[in-house]
């Protein structure tokens, strides 16, 4: 899965976000990109993280978060107890309360699942799709597409560090951030490896790692209806070959007993 939501496209909506907003930039800036664009190269782990922190916190005050005391909250505690932290990275997880579907990770361990999703998936199958992004953070897809994400999109002329410090990004900034992260893809092998990472984290963790399988059964059936009602989601498309997957870690499953 990419790290963003490609229903930022409905959010930017139900934010109020406009597409002009996220497409303020003239020719000069362009002309400005390659030079900028050396410069985001050389941003330091501690720059990146802190402009992850920034796109995290953007997301999280422009979405409403469902508090710790609500039953989705509370459910979702429940189903990744335990699942404290990635490889040294801590995890967090959050619920927007958003009508759209889907679910995403970002490279500093923040997790975030959308009402919606949960009203349509099994515990076991919204586990699976924790599972496999957190494969993403662990071999830091969700980095290197984030940081591939600041040097493509219209941000490309406002994250050169200062003086050794990163460049605080606008509003305008972030959104033309999120749309050039909807854009992201992982290659098949990629897409296996956090598939492997997921299946073995839940193992190591006392959970169910058929829930693997169980979470692209039911994004397989949520393509088709996706399909039917025209409308293209980041969590559906962004699975091609779901069948030989499904097969792969069923197989595994099976093999360990599971």
């Amino acid at each position: 899965m990419k790290t963003i939501l490609r229903t930022l496209v409905l959010a930017m909506f139900v934010l109020g976000f406009s597409a002009a907003a996220s497409a303020q930039f003239n020719a000069g800036r362009l002309l400005n990109a390659g030079a900028k664009a050396l410069k985001a190269v050389t941003l330091t782990d501690e720059q990146m993280a802190q402009y992850v922190g920034e796109y995290v916190e953007w997301m999280d005050k422009n979405n409403p978060v469902l508090p710790e005391d609500d039953p989705y909250t509370v459910r979702l505690r429940k189903l990744t107890e335990g699942l404290t932290d990635v490889e040294g990275t801590p995890l967090n997880f959050k619920v927007y309360n958003v009508v759209d579907v889907n679910a995403f990770a970002c490279a500093d361990g923040s997790i975030r699942v959308f009402s919606s999703l949960m009203d349509i998936v099994s515990d076991d199958e919204l586990l699976g799709i924790i599972g496999h992004e957190i494969g993403h953070v662990a071999h830091k897809d969700s980095k290197n597409a984030f940081k591939q994400s600041l040097l493509t999109s219209a941000l490309k002329d406002g994250i050169a560090s200062r003086g050794g410090v990163a460049a605080a990004l606008t509003d305008s900034q972030l959104g033309s951030l999120g749309e050039s992260l909807m854009s992201a893809t992982y290659s098949q092998k990629q897409e296996r490896a956090a598939d492997d990472y997921g299946y073995e984290f839940l193992k190591s963790h006392g959970k169910n790692p058929r829930a693997m399988a169980l979470s692209f059964h039911k994004l397989k059936e949520l393509q088709g209806e996706a399909r039917k009602m025209n409308k293209v989601n980041q969590l559906f498309s962004s699975h091609p070959d779901l069948d030989s997957r499904i097969e792969r870690m069923e197989k595994r499953a099976e093999k360990d007993g599971y």
